[in-house]
């Protein structure tokens, strides 16, 4: 049986944009069974769809056509997406007191709370802060950095 693992918005963009990582994230994904993200995953993964554009490492119709895949994997569940339930914005400050030696971002203090609400047990990443954070909150971390 497979553990549960949560994939951030910088590991999982890899499975949908061809770069440095991606063979590394497609790998893990066969092996590992089905991702586990969020709606705060969503939000960041239009954001960087639209920012890439604007930086002109593709343009709107490939934009449009890797949001509508990702939206479709969620539909099919080939991505589980959970909703950021009431309170968790209270777990992402406690996880700030806690790890206050890492200088976590906000969104990402957000999708380690919600990693630690579902019984994440490996946390995907291709963020060297948020990889030290979920290794001192106790999670295996596999890095795509």
């Amino acid at each position: 049986m497979s553990r549960l693992i949560y994939f951030d918005t910088s590991a999982l963009a890899k499975w949908y944009i061809n770069e440095k990582g991606s063979n590394e994230v497609e790998k893990l994904i066969r092996d590992q069974g089905p991702v586990n993200a969020s709606d705060l995953t969503v939000v960041e993964m239009r954001s960087l769809l639209a920012r890439r554009r604007r930086e002109k490492h593709f343009n709107s119709s490939l934009e449009i056509e890797i949001f509508s895949t990702f939206q479709e994997d969620i539909r099919r569940k080939a991505i589980r997406c959970h909703p950021l339930p009431f309170g968790l914005a209270t777990v992402a400050v406690h996880l700030l007191n806690q790890l206050s030696e890492v200088p976590l971002a906000t969104l990402d203090a957000l999708h380690l709370a919600l990693a630690r609400e579902i019984g994440t047990e490996i946390l995907a990443t291709a963020d060297r802060i948020m990889a030290e954070a979920a290794e001192a909150m106790g999670l295996e971390v596999v890095r795509f950095i």
